[in-house]
C-alpha cells in the first residue's frame, strides 16, 4: 500500500487570476458599462431637443421607442443592407488578408517588408482621410481611375450598389492588414516539418491551406472573424464621407448612419439610443452563436 499522499482529483479554483484581472475590469466595466446603461436608459424614454433643453419634461415609453422603430419600414430596409454590405466586406476583408498572409510567408525579405510596410500604412490611416483619397480616385471628373477605364464621367456614388461597392473597396482596404498580420504570425508559429510533409504529398497551395493550415490557425481565424463582424457592421465613417451621409433619398443609410440621422438630424436622441441598442444585440448575438457553433464542433477556444 502507497503511504504517499495522492493527488487530489480536483482542487478549488483559485480567485488569484481574477485579482489580476479586477484593475482592468474596472476600467472597461467604466469605459464601456455605464456608457451602455445610459444607452439603454435613454432607449426607454422620450428624449428630444425639447427635453436637452429642458423646455418639456422628460417621458417614460418604456418600450414605446422600439415599437416605433420596428413599425418603421425603412428601419428594416437599412437593417438588411446592413447586414448584407456588411457580410460582403467580411468575407474580403478575410479572402485578402489570408491570401497575402500565405504571400508574405512565400516571398524574399524586402518584397515582404514592402508588402508589410504597405499594409500598415493603409491600416494606420484615418478612416475619413482614407474615405476622401478614394473619393478622389473615383472622381467623376478627376479621378484617376475612370481615365484608366475609360468610363468618361461616371459616378461612382449615384448609383446604389456602385457606391456601396466604391465604399467596400476603402473598408476592406483599411481592414484587411490586421487580417493579414494575425495570420501570417499565426502561420510562422505553424511547425515547419507539417508543410513539408504537406508538400511531399504533392499538396497544392489552395489544398494546404483549406486541409493544414486553416484547421490549426481555427482559433486565430475565429478572432479576426468576430473583429471584422464588429467592424464592419458598425461602419460610420466611410458611408457617412463616400455617399454624402447615406447616398440619394437613403439609397446607402446603414444602421450607424440611420441612427446618427434620428439622433443628431432629427433630434430624436431616444429613437437613436434604441438602434444603438438593437445594434448592441444583433453583434452580441452573432458572436456568441458563431462562438457556441464552434464548441459544438469540438473547437478550445
Amino acid at each position: 500500500m502507497n503511504s504517499g499522499t495522492a493527488p487530489r482529483p480536483w482542487r478549488r479554483r483559485s480567485g488569484t487570476p481574477w485579482l489580476y484581472l479586477a484593475p482592468a475590469l474596472v476600467v472597461l466595466g467604466g469605459l464601456l458599462g455605464y456608457p451602455i446603461y445610459q444607452l439603454g436608459l435613454i432607449s426607454l424614454f422620450h428624449y428630444t431637443q425639447a427635453q436637452v433643453s429642458g423646455g418639456e419634461p422628460t417621458r417614460f415609453e418604456g418600450l414605446g421607442n422600439y415599437a416605433a422603430l420596428f413599425r418603421d419600414e425603412q428601419f428594416w430596409q437599412v437593417l438588411l443592407a446592413t447586414v448584407g454590405f456588411a457580410a460582403a466586406c467580411v468575407v474580403c476583408t478575410l479572402a485578402v488578408g489570408c491570401a497575402l498572409a500565405v504571400l508574405l510567408t512565400r516571398v524574399r525579405a524586402v518584397p515582404r517588408l514592402a508588402l508589410m510596410l504597405a499594409a500598415l500604412g493603409a491600416w494606420a490611416t484615418p478612416a475619413i482621410t482614407g474615405s476622401t483619397v478614394w473619393l478622389f480616385l473615383f472622381d467623376a471628373d478627376f479621378g484617376p481611375v475612370n481615365r484608366v477605364l475609360g468610363l468618361g464621367d461616371h459616378s461612382w456614388t449615384y448609383g446604389r450598389f456602385s457606391a456601396f461597392f466604391l465604399v467596400l473597396l476603402e473598408v476592406v482596404w483599411c481592414s484587411f492588414p490586421f487580417v493579414m498580420v494575425t495570420v501570417y504570425a499565426g502561420i510562422r508559429a505553424v511547425p515547419a516539418e507539417v508543410l513539408e510533409a504537406a508538400s511531399l504529398d504533392g499538396a497544392s497551395q489552395w489544398r494546404v491551406w483549406r486541409s493544414v493550415l486553416a484547421p490549426m490557425l481555427r482559433p486565430i481565424l475565429v478572432v479576426v472573424t468576430i473583429q471584422s463582424v464588429i467592424w464592419d457592421f458598425k461602419v460610420f465613417t466611410q458611408i457617412y464621407v463616400m455617399t454624402g451621409g447615406g447616398g440619394i433619398a437613403g439609397q446607402n443609410l446603414v444602421l450607424n448612419v440611420y441612427a446618427y440621422q434620428q439622433a443628431f438630424a432629427s433630434s430624436q436622441y431616444s429613437l437613436g439610443a434604441a438602434i444603438g441598442v438593437v445594434m448592441l444585440l444583433i453583434l452580441l448575438a452573432v458572436t456568441l452563436g458563431y462562438l457556441r457553433l464552434l464548441r459544438r464542433q469540438g473547437e478550445e477556444l
